[in-house]
Formats: structure tokens, sequence, C-alpha cells
């Protein structure tokens, strides 16, 4: 199959395209390769998609020319790319546009494709709101430009399967953690300031957050399984993540305990719009997918702090 990825030198994003191209597809990854966050990270990805057979296309979706930098026939679209997160520094425009205006291009786009059987868009827990511990037909409550924006993005997405225009689904991922994440990310953060004996910010109130945090593989186990299930999840939105809770404060524990060695707090501010709780509710992914998450939290703190010391230290 002919595959295109979008967002591919991202951390989920990489991570799906090196397992698609892994399971025999044609790997194409667009990316506009953004500085908003470490160059040097995304060059790394891409150099490992490159060495796995992946082409990369550095190519921004909001640019109005994208059908003629990619083919016609396309048979999969996974779009991972977005503003991320939720930032201070990202102003409301940035999440309009790379979120919003970036993913009509891509719709417009996908509704030429002759052979497309499934558009996956990959949504967030951040749509369902502050707390997010719901079954997928829970009304959204977005409480952050990133997840109203996102919200916008998937329902352009699912507009198109429900006028019969586009086959398509959108899965809703869950604190999602593991090598390549972004270096400004808890875990990330984590690992390179205690390795080097530096201060972690850590939000006021946020060591009592509990989250869904999932293990990348973990995740594009559920991402690459709706290949060959398009008529089960045509028109559906499901949550990906692991059903099992941690707070923050475990999650600093576990660092701790891989690493070895204490971590320093600084308590700054609390940021406006985060999440409380996130709690991945996957019963419709087990029905749809068989999708079941195994990885334990410490085991994935293990393979990212490995990774970070290959490639950083």
């Amino acid at each position: 199959m002919k595959i295109l990825v979008t967002g591919a030198v991202g951390f989920i994003g990489s991570h799906t395209a090196e397992r698609l191209q892994d399971l025999g597809h044609n790997v194409i990854g667009l990316d506009n390769f953004s500085d908003y966050y470490s160059l040097e990270l995304k060059h790394l990805n891409a150099k490992a998609l490159t060495e796995k057979g992946v082409t990369i296309v550095n190519k921004d979706l909001r640019d109005d020319d994208l059908a003629e930098s990619l083919p016609n026939d396309i048979d999969y679209i996974f779009h991972f790319a977005a503003q991320p997160g939720i930032s201070q520094t990202s102003t409301f425009e940035d999440y309009f546009s790379n979120n919003i205006i970036a993913t009509k291009h891509l719709v417009d786009y996908a509704e030429r494709s002759e052979n497309l059987k499934l558009f996956v868009n990959i949504g967030t827990s951040s749509i369902y709101g502050l707390e997010a511990t719901f079954s997928e037909d829970f009304p959204p409550q977005p409480a952050s430009h990133y997840g109203v924006t996102k919200l916008a993005a998937e329902q352009l997405v699912l507009q198109k399967s429900r006028e019969k225009k586009m086959p398509a689904c959108s899965l809703r991922l869950y604190s999602v953690i593991g090598p390549r994440e972004r270096p400004e990310k808890m875990y990330a953060k984590l690992i390179a300031l205690g390795l080097k004996g530096e201060t972690f910010p850590l939000f006021e109130g946020s060591d009592k957050h509990l989250r869904s945090f999932t293990y990348v593989d973990d995740i594009v186990d559920g991402v690459v399984s709706v290949i060959g299930n398009e008529t089960k999840i045509e028109g559906e939105i499901i949550n990906l993540g692991t059903e099992v809770e941690h707070t923050t404060k475990e999650g600093i524990q576990a660092v701790e305990q891989v690493l070895g060695m204490p971590i320093k707090l600084n308590v700054i501010p609390k940021r406006p719009g985060d999440q409380s709780r996130t709690k991945a509710n996957i019963d419709k992914a087990r029905r749809l997918l068989n999708y079941n998450p195994q990885t334990t939290l410490v085991e994935a703190v293990r393979q990212q702090v490995e990774w970070y010391k290959a490639n950083f230290l």
C-alpha cells in the first residue's frame, strides 16, 4: 500500500511511519520541519526514517499547491501534523492555521485521491476538556485553543465521511510517552534535566494530575490496526491509550527510579487549560480493533532513557 504520513518527523508520526514501512508498505512522510522545537531532533528522526526507506517530503500543509508535491494514488493517509500541545508561546493564529487550515488543505487533496481507502485523523484527549475519562460519544468540552482547533480539524475530516465523499475515522490519543518525545514534554524534560543535575519546573498542583501515560509503541499498535478494518471504523471516533492511571508525581518517581537519582523540582505557576485527569476509555478500541496496550510506565521510561542516552550523551 502507498501511505502518506503527515507530521512524519515528529514524535508519534515518525514511529508510525517507521512501523508502516517495516510492515512492507510504501511510506511517504510529509513534514514542514517547523522550528517550534529542536530541528536537531527532527533531522535525527528523518535520518532514521530515510534509512528505513521512507520517502521524506519537506512541505507545509498550509501551502496551496499541495497536490503538486504528492502522488494522486495514495491508499491511506495518517494525519499527525499539527500545532502541538498547550503552549504559552503559541498564538491562536498558530493553532488555527496549523490545525484547521492545514487539515482543510489535506482533506481537499484526499478527496482527489482515487485509491483512498481511509483518511485517519489523529485527534487528542484534549478535545474532551479538563477531564478526559469518557467514551467517544461524550460531548466535547475543550478548554484550550489546542483542543478547540483539534476538534474543528477532526470534524472537517469526519464531515467528508458523513457526506460519503471520503472514508475517514479519527483516533484520539492519550498522553503518549517514549523515545523521540518532544523536548518540552514532561518525560523528555525530566530525563534531560535529571541527567544534567538541573532543576525541573513543575506546574503548581500538577503533581496530583492523573494521566494515562501510554508508551508510543502501544499507541502505534492501535494506529496501524485500522488497516484492514475500514468497514468497522468508517466514520468512527476511537480512543487510544492505556486504562492505567498515574499521577505526575508517580511519573517523576518512575524517572528517578530508572535514572537512579533524585530530581530537583521548582514549583512554578499553573498553566491555563491543562487537563487535571486523563484516563482512556478504550472499550470501543478493544471491540473494533482488538486493542490491548501492555507496556508499564517504568518500562516506557526505561526505553526513553536508553534512547536519550544513545542519542544525546
